[in-house]
């Protein structure tokens, strides 16, 4: 199997953007990660010598046995022959997926931080977009690093004479390791850096494997990645990455998206059984409101990231402000309200600003939410609101005048709508495993500043952090202790009084003192029992329970109650041993055909002496709205100019596979790009004539997949011919 390379991209906000079908001209130089036999330093020097005019990048040898190497398309001609080429690999694409936040993290039960640990001795890595080490909170914990785009030893964020100035490493380094104005969770931690994107936040999957790889030779202890990809599967590269360097006792955590609220959306390396996938919950913070008591009518607001907190205290009039193009004298002393499109947010906000208005609300300009920062600092407050909120709120303005009244309320402990939620195709595992703090998070930034951002970017290095303290009370735990310790003593959360979802939160949010005391450390948590197909099934799952504590603990299920289609098998009551870890059996009997299908899931109760702990449990029945097929995607060969290689990801066994080409403006069929009958899951690859393919442009891609005659599905997606 043969892959080809594409563009990484990490930065604060996950993005999924529109397959972009691109086409190479032949002195392109084209990057790509080659898998080889033998030793990999061997098969470099065969390069070196035979091919001087292709450039080893790097050498992998510790998590993946190959090389990174750049070349022009004709020179990588002549290496596709060489028996020690196993595969090449994509570079997929990807983004950049406090202060009040840490001490929320660190209070005990009488609301007083009381934490003596501070990640002393423990090595973190953040691969990123660098770090600015000068920041004042930074520059005691720095002890060095990597930088992957330039290949030298200085990764300093990308500065605005090299290109789109970066901030987003400064800011996760703060939540992890502040130690200065602002503390992190782990204030006397050391940091290194590996500096993976550059300008923009972009880079490429060759970089952060290699970063990765760094970072195990390097002796991490932890390693944050705030990184994803629009992939619902658990075998990228990137993502088999990750599972080694947890198997050579690293701690790897990574955030889990922000593609939510819906189902399915998080993405690869986060889909990684041995990562640790943390969504974003809220801290202890105020949100603010627009209430229209005669219309018995309330509007949310979302923050603007970069702009000043919505903290108005009494009733301004409200003007309609169009798109931001018009003229804005009329606006001064007011609240302004502006449609999204053609001027960026900083442009719609800092014209505001300059005309004297009080206060911004921009409206989306498509059905939903949505999420917006600025690149300058703002003196006004700005917002987001919905369309639909919008297009009331400017009805209200054409009213003279129109007051906007402002209330807030405090809220903690509520799941972001951003935040992706699982499961996992393919093994349809829960993810994300655990969640922390990551709305309205305030850390550092580059040039000695501080900005609020919003990301699971931000909720992951909490649990960075917390990672170190819990390594420093626990020198000798392995990373799959420390992970469990977290995951057990999560506390599950609830809105209104009934728990999120499994595929929401995970085991919940973290409790950092009672991983630290825990007694008890369960394994294998998260309980999937996978797809179920047609018939009565019984499935089996194994729990494992550390006691490590120094008395023998007894502990309780409570057996759920029975339901038409589903019986629980499990032990009522069993013991652990001091230093003992015992493997408890847990069996599921379903009947398909009196279940609905789709996702089932809830939670199991386990009981001891002291506590309760509630494991998420999840099941698929016979199938569900997961997505058939992803990540499309067409490039020029390298090895052939004059063909294109297609590629598309499959989370089942599909009869037939079909992508046909659909003109995006008539919506008139253009041609079949290909069709495939009898294709095992996972990554599906051909390569199509370059002569076949249809002239360039955008095309809707409409991917049928068939499972039988009677199972078809369709997925769509847009691409681009160049």
């Amino acid at each position: 199997m043969r892959y080809t390379p594409h563009v990484i991209l990490i930065a604060m906000f996950l993005f999924i953007s529109p397959t972009i079908l691109k086409a190479k001209s032949p002195i392109e130089e084209t990057q790509m990660i080659i898998e080889v036999d033998g030793d990999p330093y061997q098969q470099k020097q065969y390069i070196e010598t035979y091919y001087p005019t292709i450039e080893v990048v790097e050498v992998f040898h510790t998590l993946f046995q190959g090389l990174a190497i750049r070349a022009k398309d004709h020179q990588l001609k002549q290496l596709a022959n060489e028996t020690f080429i196993r595969n090449d690999y994509p570079v997929r694409t990807y983004r950049t997926a406090i202060n009040q936040s840490v001490p929320f993290l660190l209070k005990n039960e009488t609301n007083q931080v009381t934490q003596t640990y501070t990640g002393k001795g423990v090595k973190i890595g953040v691969i990123d977009t660098g770090i600015d080490y000068n920041h004042p909170d930074l520059q005691a914990n720095y002890h060095g690093g990597f930088d992957l785009v330039d290949l030298d030893d200085d990764p300093m964020e990308t500065l605005i004479t090299q290109g789109q100035p970066t901030i987003h490493g400064t800011h996760v380094a703060g939540i992890i390791a502040a130690n200065g104005k602002m503390k992190g969770m782990a204030p006397n931690a050391s940091l290194y850096s590996y500096r993976a994107l550059g300008p923009g936040g972009a880079g490429t999957s060759i970089q952060v494997i290699a970063a990765l790889e760094k970072a195990v030779n390097d002796g991490m202890d932890i390693v944050n990645m705030s990184l994803g990809n629009s992939v619902n599967g658990p075998d990228w590269p990137t993502s088999i990455a990750v599972n080694r360097a947890v198997e050579e006792g690293v701690s790897v955590v990574i955030a889990n998206g922000n593609s939510g609220p819906a189902n399915w959306t998080v993405g690869s390396p986060a889909t990684a059984t041995n990562a640790i996938a943390v969504g974003a919950s809220t801290p202890l913070l105020q949100t603010a409101a627009i209430v229209d008591r005669f219309e018995k009518k309330e509007i949310p607001l979302t923050a603007i990231a970069g702009s000043s907190n919505w903290k108005i205290q009494r009733d301004y009039p409200l003007v309609d402000g169009g798109i931001g193009e018009e003229n804005l004298a009329h606006i001064a002393g007011k609240i302004v309200l502006m449609q999204r499109g053609k001027l960026t947010f900083t442009e719609k906000v800092k014209k505001a600003e300059a005309a004297g208005a009080v206060g911004v609300i921009i409206y989306n300009n498509e059905k939903g939410m949505f999420k917006a920062a600025i690149q300058a600092e703002s003196a006004i407050p700005a917002v987001t609101v919905s369309k639909e909120d919008g297009e009331w709120l400017k009805k209200q303005a054409q009213k003279d005048p129109y007051w906007v009244h402002s209330v807030y309320h405090q809220q903690q402990d509520q799941m972001t709508d951003f935040s992706s939620r699982g499961p996992v195709t393919a093994n349809w595992s829960i993810k994300p495993e655990i969640v922390a703090p990551g709305a309205n998070i305030v850390s550092t930034v580059p040039n000695s500043g501080y900005q609020s951002l919003q990301g699971t970017s931000m909720a992951a290095p909490h649990i960075a952090g917390a990672l170190a303290l819990l390594k420093e009370a626990h020198p000798n735990w392995t990373p799959v202790q420390l992970k469990g310790a977290l995951l057990t003593q999560a506390m599950p959360l609830k809105d209104e009084g009934v728990l999120y979802d499994p595929i929401e939160q995970g085991m919940g949010r973290m409790q950092l003192n009672e991983a630290i005391a825990t007694d008890t450390i369960l394994y294998s948590s998260l309980l999937s029992f996978g797809k179920m197909e047609d018939g009565k099934k019984r499935v089996t799952t194994q729990i494992e329970v550390e006691n490590v504590s120094q008395q023998t603990n007894q502990f309780r299920f409570d057996i759920p109650k029975q339901q038409q289609g589903l019986r629980w098998y499990m032990p009522k009551t069993f013991s652990v041993k001091p230093g003992e870890k015992k493997s408890i059996p847990i069996e599921l009997s379903i009947d398909t055909n009196r279940l609905s299908a789709g996702i089932h899931q809830g939670w199991l109760q386990l009981s001891n002496q002291k506590e309760r702990f509630q494991l998420p449990y999840l099941f698929i029945n016979q199938t569900a709205a997961y997505p058939k097929a992803m990540g499309l995607e067409l490039e020029a060969d390298p090895f052939q100019s004059k063909e294109y290689t297609y590629r598309l990801y499959l989370p089942e066994d599909a009869t037939e596979v079909k992508v046909d080409l659909y003109d995006p403006d008539t919506l008139v069929f253009v041609q079949t790009l290909m069709k495939k009958t009898d294709q095992t899951k996972g990554v599906l690859e051909g390569t199509i004539a370059k002569k076949d393919l249809p002239k360039a442009g955008d095309y809707i891609a409409d991917i049928t997949i068939s499972k039988n005659k009677k199972d078809v599905y369709d997925e769509q997606t847009f691409i681009r011919i160049k």
